[in-house]
């Protein structure tokens, strides 16, 4: 039986995570961004908040935890004026900001 989000390549189950298919972001980009797990620390500061990227910082994170994707830190300056550095799993295109 085949469930939601997952497929079969040579009869093993193949799960396929939201965050496998999120795009990478671009000094320039226009983001939002998005922390789920409520207990995470910068959630109340920085969940919805809007910005732009400014600065794609490269660093060796990846290698820890084994994705590619982790030696990446965004800095992005917030509609506010403050600055953060966040990585690629809390990033999301904005939301429609005229509607």
């Amino acid at each position: 039986m085949l469930l939601p989000n997952q497929s079969y390549i040579s009869s093993i189950p193949v799960v396929v995570y939201e965050w496998d298919c999120m795009r990478e972001f671009n000094v320039g980009d226009r983001i939002r961004i998005d922390i789920a797990d409520e207990s995470d620390p910068d959630h109340d500061r920085l969940h919805g908040q809007h910005g732009e990227v400014v600065e794609v910082i490269a660093d060796d994170v990846g290698e820890e935890t084994g994705d590619p994707r982790d030696s990446q830190l965004y800095r992005v300056r917030l509609d506010g004026g403050d600055t953060v550095d966040v990585r690629w799993r809390d990033l999301r295109p904005p939301i429609d900001e005229e509607g």
